[in-house]
């Protein structure tokens, strides 16, 4: 069992400010992404200035403990990883790289492989794991990243995903129906935050 501590305790967030798990942009799916991603958020009163790109991957782009990206969404993610070259594409997970589910990295090295992006090794899982996600973009200057406000936060979960993008001060657009449909989701897939 993939427990996610991080996003059980803060949850509690959302009794306080339950706009933590409102998303900035929706689209229906993964292949619904705009691209570049600054025009998800056309419309916002300030300035949009994407410049690095956060994924989920599990259900996101790929099926659960799947390594490979749904075919379906195959010309997208070449497209945003056109858009987003090097390291400004970031995949964070909460299975590939999350070193409560993936102690020896080998789940984070098959996904890099088989999509040619790097897998953020991480000690908090989603939502809680923001000053990784920072100290990754501060370590890695080539990618233009000076401010969590250039990052695009994209996942099929609003209680990881898009909170994690609040919670960061970052930009959050919610994929509605993942490769496996909302309207089929499990409760506890969603519970254990998947």
């Amino acid at each position: 069992m993939n427990l996610n501590l991080s996003a059980s305790l803060n949850i509690f967030k959302l009794l306080a400010k339950p706009s933590l798990c409102l998303p900035q942009a929706t689209v229906a799916t993964f292949a619904d992404l705009p691209i570049p991603l600054d025009k998800a958020f056309a419309g916002q009163r300030e300035k949009v200035d994407i410049k690095a790109v956060v994924l989920d991957k599990d259900d996101c782009f790929a099926y659960p403990e799947h390594n490979e990206v749904y075919d379906q969404y195959k010309q997208r993610f070449e497209a945003l990883r056109a858009a987003y070259p090097g390291r400004r594409l970031l995949i964070v997970s909460n299975t590939s790289g999350a070193q409560s589910y993936d102690r020896d990295g080998k789940l984070a090295a098959a996904v890099e492989k088989a999509t040619g992006v790097v897998v953020l090794p991480h000690q908090t899982k989603k939502p809680g794991c923001g000053d990784e996600i920072m100290s990754y973009f501060r370590k890695h200057p080539e990618t233009g990243v000076t401010s969590p406000s250039q990052i695009a936060v994209v996942g099929d979960r609003l209680s990881t995903d898009i909170m994690l993008a609040n919670m960061m001060g970052s930009w959050g657009v919610w994929v509605k129906d993942g490769v496996v449909p909302l309207s089929e989701k499990s409760v506890v897939s969603f519970c254990a935050g998947k």
